[in-house]
């Protein structure tokens, strides 16, 4: 039945559409953040690691109504650490954003910090006692 394929596909738009009129809206003002229910870390490349490069990679993450993450890119990228950036955030998952009472998507921006640990670096040595 044509009128009950559009009817479902209709729903089914109408479950991803995040405000009336257009996409995700940005996080500031009457938006508040979306509070973080699961992060995980990102994996340390080996690669970085051994090349001890370390810093933050800062990222633009669309959240969507339901409060997981949809789309990353890169704000301030470190080349050697940005996937792992990346596949981190995507398993991030939020407390859906209300806007009038209504779920919606929302565009935020996320860092994350990569920190090399003197004690788990390759080719270090437990300090020798006196």
């Amino acid at each position: 039945d044509p009128a009950a394929e559009r009817a479902a596909a209709a729903q089914r738009d109408a479950a991803r559409t995040v405000r009336p009129g257009g996409g995700p809206v940005r996080v500031g003002g009457a938006i508040s953040a979306p509070a973080a229910i699961r992060k995980v870390a990102p994996v340390y490349p080996e690669e970085a690691r051994a090349a001890r490069v370390q810093g933050v990679v800062i990222l633009e993450a669309i959240i969507n109504a339901q409060g997981r993450v949809e789309n990353v890119r890169i704000l301030r990228s470190i080349p050697l650490l940005d996937q792992a950036a990346i596949d981190a955030v995507r398993q991030w998952e939020y407390t859906p954003t209300l806007l009038n009472g209504l779920p919606v998507g929302v565009v935020m921006t996320t860092t994350v910090q990569f920190t090399l640990d003197s004690a788990t670096t390759p080719n270090s040595q437990p300090p020798t006692p006196n």
